[in-house]
């Protein structure tokens, strides 16, 4: 993991929230209050996105897949960014209720809104008469923000890892519901139970979570040269 405690205080990991905003629950990895705001020790910090990060290079190395999960504006583009880079399923724009718990049914709109980006592309949705091709258009750009990211996402994921536990509480309790493995950055607002591997930290600071989110990338690259490198053997 190429990251040091340095690059975790430099970041801003250490911010938690407001002390009145605090869950009782995270008592375990708060440092102190100062000024009304937690601090999070930064060596459990560190310790827990380490385990966290070896359970995503194991997973992947034997061919899991990744879930990123951020909608909150400050996690947006680092999500999109993060997702192409590792060619992992992600989603940005806001959780689609259903996603895991109902995920066939989701496969089956995929599939539509696939169909429709096949017609786009060869010319025949333009052929169409001018209202229907126009309530198939609306249909798409509803389905592009419900979709973007999940196209090519043909099964359940391996993991999810999240952003923002207490923001994204909907994507976290579909996870527990299918029994997915949930790594996520947790702050001093949120409940770390709820979580298979909580990591302590800052989810509202951009240097944090970008922080994070590159850790989580480099641990799905070793982990797919460790499956490319045993194909070969």
């Amino acid at each position: 993991m190429d990251v040091t405690l340095k690059d975790l205080l430099d970041a801003g990991v250490h911010f938690g929230h407001q002390t009145k905003r605090w869950n009782p629950r995270s008592k375990a990895f708060v440092f102190d209050h100062r000024q009304g705001i937690s601090i999070i020790d930064l060596t459990i910090t560190y310790d827990a996105l380490e385990k966290a990060c070896e359970f995503v290079e194991e997973t992947v190395a034997g061919g899991g897949n990744v879930l990123l999960v951020g909608t909150k504006r400050q996690a947006q583009e680092i999500i999109r960014e993060t997702a192409a880079a590792t060619n992992m399923p992600f989603c940005a724009n806001r959780w689609l209720g259903g996603t895991l718990t109902n995920f066939q049914t989701i496969k089956r709109s995929i599939a539509k809104y696939k169909r429709y980006q096949e017609m786009e592309t060869s010319g025949a949705l333009a052929k169409l008469p001018s209202k229907e091709e126009s309530a198939i258009k609306r249909e798409m750009a509803r389905m592009h923000r419900n979709f973007e990211g999940l196209v090519d996402m043909p099964d359940m994921p391996s993991i999810m890892f999240v952003v923002d536990v207490h923001y994204e509480d909907i994507a976290v309790a579909e996870a527990n519901r299918v029994k997915i493995p949930v790594v996520a950055i947790v702050d001093t607002n949120c409940d770390p139970t709820l979580v298979t591997f909580p990591i302590p930290g800052n989810d509202d600071a951009i240097r944090a979570i970008s922080l994070f989110t590159r850790v989580v990338a480099e641990s799905i690259e070793e982990g797919r040269s460790t499956r490319s490198e045993g194909k070969e053997q």
